[in-house]
């Protein structure tokens, strides 16, 4: 657990458990609410207490005066090119009223410092591209940005391709 004082009051940055699922699930509603991505929220505050249990899911939750304020998720996965691990950063979300008080950076910091600092990982995340705030942000923590369009292919779109292999050729 670690504690920064701010302007304001003091921020406490913790990673999360099975028993926070419920104040996470709040704050993604609020972030897919945010970006206009309601319709594609799935998943649920079950789902994530099972996910919040996997050592290779860390998310941090930053709280002031005992309320979440904000919170970074991540997962620690293989880049298969490097065969080094990764930190790939999923959100990092700052409730409104919280925001422009060092939160977001307070947890990005946590986030490095306990997670990929230890073994040297490269932390690695997406945003839209009209997103300026968002890119200041990042470049003042020193990020390099750069430009790449990242592909979704989902399962109403592929299964054509699976019908045609299997003719052509079953998996073993």
């Amino acid at each position: 657990m670690s504690t920064t004082t701010g302007p304001r009051t003091d921020v406490t940055i913790h990673r999360v458990g099975p028993d926070d699922a419920e104040t996470v699930m709040e704050m993604v509603r609020e972030i897919a609410a945010h970006e206009d991505q309601l319709q594609h929220l799935s998943v649920t505050t079950e789902r994530w207490a099972q996910v919040l249990d996997r050592p290779d899911v860390i998310v941090l939750v930053a709280r002031r005066e005992g309320a979440a304020v904000g919170y970074v998720s991540a997962i620690r996965r293989l880049h298969l090119w490097s065969d080094k691990d990764v930190l790939a950063l999923d959100d990092l979300y700052v409730r409104e009223h919280a925001r422009d008080g060092g939160v977001g950076r307070r947890l990005m910091a946590a986030l490095a410092a306990g997670y990929a600092a230890p073994d040297q990982l490269t932390v690695t995340w997406g945003l839209e591209p009209d997103n300026d705030a968002a890119g200041r942000f990042y470049r003042r923590l020193g990020a390099t940005l750069r430009d790449k369009v990242l592909a979704g292919w989902r399962p109403e779109a592929y299964r054509w391709t699976t019908s045609e292999a299997a003719e052509r050729q079953p998996l073993t």
